[in-house]
């Protein structure tokens, strides 16, 4: 008989950092820069303390229905099999079409600034951006064994590198010109400053990965909480000190023109060109180890959703012995990577994961005799991520409303699709 494969506290910390350390540092920081000012490092801060709150809650739920569906598990625990939660968990698998978009952005954004095909940045981007989401969708039906190697090596790379750039970069801070941008004077309202922070969540969504594998963590009563908290104080602990140095580096109008590739440009006043280019070697292994990871993941949350009757069977069917929404989740990554900008991807994928984990914070505060939990805690983590999805699209409404429509629409869409079905499969049962 085979023997279970077990994942050890390390593995599981892994996994946790891996989902979140992908493509979505490499995609934001920028944004986050043009949005926060010297205020940066507090906005990461921000959306990482939301990040830490959600944590608990995906502990104390994880112990008690552990479950490799994760997140859908833990709706569907909390609302049954209603529309609210078929509506949720179809958000859920929408907004990992929008991280892969995010991360095909980002990769044919520093992909222009190494390769040149065409002569034109514009064309070189929609060509970089299509064949990496078309070069992933290959791998995934070639071979699962080769996307979690891609990914195990992908994690080692970008961290050593990251980390490498961290080293570098705080002894290249003393004495630096632009060290002042740092100060409160250069950072934006309060009010702007959260908004920052919520637009560039995006970047924290991952640890939500770790819920997934708990049934094969070894120890789950002391392991499952350490991996996730050490996973996300690790990566905000990581993303305000990358924040720091950027800021702290670069003239904010550099900082602007490099927007898209900004930490390939941070690397540059440490070790000149050849910062450059390894950081944006970095950036393309990392963005796309994660659009590897996501397509694989994104088309799993389409078939679990189908198995538990959320979405029609026909998402259960094999097409080359793949799930069939695979295919379906590579043509709308590839439509919204190709004809969406970055802020309004960011801010969509950002909305769906706060009212996502919204969701989640307040069903372990419905379940919290159940899987005790510090009711206080979990009901703290719902407010906030509530608090925080309202204040990202009325902010963004006054500057960015085609996001902000955007993000309305799909919730909107993903609730409209779930409605139909119940109602048609109610009608058809009759």
């Amino acid at each position: 008989m085979r023997k279970k494969e077990t994942i050890k506290l390390k593995d599981a910390v892994a996994i946790g950092i891996g989902g979140m350390v992908g493509g979505g540092i490499f995609a934001v920081l920028g944004l986050a820069v043009s949005l926060a000012k010297g205020g940066t490092p507090i906005a990461f801060l921000f959306a990482g303390i939301i990040a830490l709150f959600t944590c608990y809650s995906y502990s104390k739920l994880s112990l008690i229905y552990p479950d490799r569906g994760g997140t859908v598990k833990f709706i569907n625990q909390g609302f049954g099999q209603t529309i609210f939660s078929g509506g949720i968990n179809n958000l859920l698998w929408v907004s990992y079409i929008i991280m892969l978009s995010l991360y095909a952005s980002a990769f044919g954004s520093y992909a222009t600034n190494f390769f040149h095909i065409t002569g034109s940045q514009t064309a070189d981007f929609h060509i970089f951006v299509t064949a990496v989401v078309l070069l992933a969708t290959i791998i995934n039906y070639y071979s699962l064994k080769v996307v979690g190697n891609i990914e195990s090596l992908a994690v080692f790379v970008k961290l050593f590198i990251l980390l490498a750039f961290v080293g570098l970069g705080i002894y290249g801070l003393f004495g630096n010109a632009n060290l002042h941008q740092l100060s409160p004077e250069n950072w934006v309202a309060p009010v702007k400053l959260i908004t920052g922070g919520m637009v560039i969540f995006v970047a924290y969504e991952g640890f939500e990965l770790i819920a997934n594998a708990v049934p094969d963590i070894i120890k789950p009563k002391v392991n499952v909480p350490r991996a996730y908290f050490i996973s996300v104080g690790f990566v905000v602990l990581l993303y305000v000190t990358i924040a720091i140095i950027t800021v702290g580096s670069l003239n904010f109008d550099v900082i602007s023109k490099a927007k898209d590739y900004v930490l390939a440009q941070a690397s540059k006043p440490l070790i000149g060109q050849v910062g450059f280019t390894i950081m944006t070697i970095a950036a393309l292994i990392s963005t796309f180890s994660a659009i590897n990871a996501t397509l694989y993941g994104g088309s799993r949350v389409s078939y679990e959703l189908a198995e538990d009757d959320e979405l029609p069977h026909a998402f259960t069917y094999q097409w080359w012995n793949k799930p069939v929404g695979l295919v379906i989740t590579v043509v709308l990554t590839l439509f919204t990577a190709n004809f969406l900008n970055l802020e309004s991807i960011s801010t969509s994928g950002s909305a769906g994961f706060l009212l996502i984990f919204a969701t989640v914070n307040y069903v372990a505060y419905k379940e919290s005799d159940k899987i005790k939990s510090k009711k206080y805690i979990t009901l703290i983590a719902a407010i906030l991520c509530l608090i925080a999805f309202l204040v990202l699209l009325i902010q963004q409404f006054q500057t960015e409303k085609i996001g902000v429509l955007i993000s309305l629409s799909i919730i909107l869409f993903c609730f409209i699709v779930e409605w139909i079905y119940k109602r048609y499969k109610h009608h058809g049962s009759d």
